[in-house]
């Protein structure tokens, strides 16, 4: 299994008003699951085009983003990304396809950001 680090949140505004919650696929078929102020920002690192990306997505591109969810504080950021780690792969592409976040007030927000 592969060892992933968590990211450095110490550049992002602790009082943003916007928080995503995010699923990547990489060129394996597998999803990873993670949250951030700038989806954008974020994926450059995964891709290696900005320092900072998680260990587990090294040597994967490419990495595309799958469901990408906006979310009012950290604190439900941190909650449904717990939730969303939980979730079987099945599961998770459920999530992809009906763009819901069960039990949450998140907002599919992915459409922004499929260009990326």
């Amino acid at each position: 299994m592969s060892a992933s680090i968590t990211a450095n949140t110490d550049n992002e505004e602790p009082n943003s008003s916007r928080w995503y919650i995010y699923i990547i696929e990489n060129r394996l078929g597998q999803f990873y699951t993670g949250i951030t102020c700038d989806p954008i920002r974020r994926i450059a690192q995964h891709r290696g085009e900005k320092p900072g990306g998680a260990k587990a997505l090294k040597g994967k591109s490419p990495l595309v983003f799958r469901g990408v969810f906006e979310v009012t504080t950290k604190s439900q950021a941190l909650k449904a990304e717990y939730r969303v780690k939980q979730l079987s792969r099945t599961q998770k592409q459920k999530l992809i396809n009906t763009k819901k976040l069960a039990d949450t007030e998140a907002v599919w927000v992915n459409e922004k950001f499929s260009g990326q």
